[in-house]
């Protein structure tokens, strides 16, 4: 017997252990799953909102319950992880499902005399979610309810950190009475997800993590054809151009450089700033930034909690201190924050400047709370360095100037541009993205498409 223990970044104490699946536990989890499809592709979609809707229900009535687990399993302060379930999780749910009967709907075509001629969309199958840790329940529901609305049963495998959200999302199935094997989840190591992958009964695959993970599941797919929809790194970029409203723009990209500790997909990780507004914005941003209260994201006070292990930590710090040995300087750092502890997940936000890109911490994903600011001298420049990068999720721009900012827009590779805004997703527009960030496709009336395939039909009359 395999056996997984929750280690927690608040105190380092053991706060649950599971046991991973066996050979013959994941077979049965699959073959559910198999059996589930005829019973649930069959169900009408209008059943199967009002199921997904009585889920997001069950979610939001434990939300308090719930909350205090995310913070134990990762550590963001439970002052926020209310919001997870009660805002974003639910607007993200019901605003696929207010779209589902639509979106679903058989695609007309030109009408012939003599033929009846439309497309169906079809489930794929059963959908394998591995789902991330850093926000378990919204990344989760990306893809779990357009996959369980197109008529997929769906296998979870969640992250090591926060297994017991892939419980919570089971419990909350079964409250709402879905049919036996259309929602299941698993406790698995690498190799089963693998096997799992190579499965036939497993059709379609949703990973949100590293690149390196992305790699293994395409390989773990490869010759399969079967799709794999990754959301993987990003080292997503602010420009705030010389007409910006700087009180909005030092606000807002503090709080998308150091919200949930830096540990978000579409977290801002490096920042260019017009020279005519460089002072101002970093002065309003290192006084802002030293407003966070660092500690233990138990007590209500706390704004900033620990990283997720100390060995996302070691990788930041490592970051900082190789930016120092390259002539950076910091204008905030741990020395700011009591309880900053070089030997724990606990790390203070970091602010940088004579930065540039040779630095790792402006070229490779942080992924905590750090944050490099470069001065530039154009639009132009602030292109150039926006596009420097192996990765593209989201980019957001601070100006004043629509037609500036869709313009910019055009010319800067990445799945989603932000003006005046950053670190949001918007379920009625998709979510995606370019390069290594991978090529997962979420949300809006595009996000059914992944779950489902073209079935023609062509009638023709006696």
């Amino acid at each position: 017997m395999t056996t997984h223990s929750i280690i927690s970044p608040v105190d380092g104490s053991v706060i649950a252990e599971r046991e991973l699946a066996s050979d013959s536990l994941t077979e049965s989890v699959l073959e559910r799953a198999h059996e589930a499809q005829t019973v649930w592709r069959n169900t009408s979609i209008a059943e199967r909102v009002r199921l997904c809707e009585a889920m997001v229900q069950h979610l939001e009535k434990n939300a308090a319950d719930i909350a205090t687990e995310i913070s134990w399993q990762m550590g963001r302060p439970v002052r926020y992880t209310p919001n997870e379930i009660l805002r974003g999780a639910q607007e993200r749910a019901r605003y696929m499902m207010s779209i589902a009967e639509s979106e679903l709907a058989d695609l007309a075509v030109p009408e012939v005399p003599g033929f009846t001629k439309f497309v169906r969309r079809t489930p794929v199958g059963t959908v394998l979610i591995v789902a991330p840790w850093n926000y378990p329940y919204l990344t989760a529901i990306n893809s779990l309810v357009p996959a369980l609305l197109a008529g997929n049963t769906v296998v979870m495998k969640h992250a090591s950190q926060t297994l017991l959200c892939a419980e919570r999302f089971s419990q909350a199935c079964e409250a709402a009475g879905f049919p036996p094997g259309v929602f299941q989840h698993i406790h698995a190591t690498h190799a089963t997800v693998e096997k799992m992958i190579s499965d036939q009964r497993i059709n379609f695959v949703v990973f949100t993590g590293s690149v390196n993970g992305g790699a293994a599941m395409e390989r773990a797919a490869a010759g399969r054809f079967i799709g794999v929809g990754t959301e993987l790194g990003g080292k997503d970029p602010s420009y705030v151009r010389h007409d910006a409203d700087l009180a909005l723009a030092i606000a807002e990209n503090v709080d998308g450089a150091f919200f949930n500790s830096g540990q978000s997909c579409c977290a801002i990780e490096r920042i260019y700033v017009h020279t005519d507004v460089y002072d101002q914005f970093v002065e309003g941003f290192v006084d802002l930034t030293k407003q966070y209260v660092l500690g233990n994201p138990m007590h209500s006070d706390t704004t900033i909690g620990p990283m997720v292990n100390t060995a996302a930590a070691a990788f930041v710090r490592r970051q900082i201190e190789e930016a120092f040995a390259s002539g950076a300087q910091h204008l905030v750092g741990e020395s700011h924050f009591p309880h900053s502890n070089t030997d724990s997940a606990y790390i203070g936000p970091t602010v940088l400047v004579d930065v540039n890109h040779s630095m790792s911490v402006m070229r490779e994903e942080s992924f905590g709370p750090v944050i490099g600011i470069m001065r530039v001298d154009s639009d132009d420049e602030a292109i150039h360095l926006m596009n420097d990068s192996p990765y593209g999720l989201t980019a957001s721009i601070w100006t004043q100037d629509q037609v500036a900012a869709q313009s910019l827009g055009d010319h800067i590779a990445t799945g989603t541009v932000f003006m005046n805004r950053c670190d949001y997703v918007d379920p009625t527009l998709v979510w995606s993205g370019v390069k290594d960030t991978g090529s997962g496709i979420a949300l809006s009336r595009l996000g059914f498409g992944p779950y489902t395939r073209p079935k023609s039909f062509h009638l023709k009359h006696n």
